[in-house]
């Protein structure tokens, strides 16, 4: 398949078969938490009530979002890319020597990495809204739980980038495209 990209990015070949992964849900809600994430991160201490409410908007992507997990579209559900701790370890191993296996939809690190954002999510907006209520208003280890699971969470964000910029190299594709998109190469 690296013959047919590097013939037609050389103005010859045929173009390769595109197919549908990633469907608009999935699409809408990985760059809306992208967007309300940020919005949530840069307003912390700043704008309270702005960010209680992208806090909300997470909450309810999250929750959504783990219901896709179990009955949306093949690529969103969790049984398609959730990967055991070894199948994990030794996709990481490969993808360190640039063997791994192309996947269509995520791989086993790509969707170790959605489960994980996704707990960590759970856990900064469960103790978000917990520092609201009477019982744990000025509580300090909730509010210490909340922020550092926050900066845990950049950790993870940096390193999934970093795991899309490898693997859009080592597979030749732009995954980022194909978030926006949709569509990846069919082979």
């Amino acid at each position: 398949m690296h013959a047919e990209l590097e013939a037609l990015a050389a103005g010859g070949g045929v173009r390769p078969r595109m197919v549908k992964v990633w469907d608009p849900f999935v699409r809408l809600f990985h760059w809306s938490l992208v967007g309300l994430f940020a919005f949530a991160f840069v307003t912390g201490e700043e704008w309270m009530k702005a960010h209680i409410l992208a806090g909300y908007a997470i909450a309810a992507l999250v929750a959504v979002r783990l219901v896709w997990g179990l009955i949306g579209s093949r690529h969103a559900r969790f049984s398609s890319f959730v990967a055991g701790p070894r199948t994990t370890l030794e996709f990481l191993r490969d993808t360190l020597r640039m063997k791994a296996r192309r996947y269509l939809g995520h791989n086993p690190a790509g969707g170790a990495m959605v489960v994980t954002l996704l707990a960590a999510l759970a856990v900064i907006v469960s103790t978000g809204y917990a520092m609201t209520t009477n019982a744990f208003w000025g509580v300090e280890w909730v509010e210490d739980l909340h922020v550092t699971t926050v900066y845990l969470t950049l950790g993870l964000i940096a390193l999934h980038v970093g795991g899309v910029v490898l693997a859009s190299i080592e597979h030749a594709e732009n995954l980022v495209g194909a978030m926006i998109t949709g569509l990846k190469r069919s082979d």
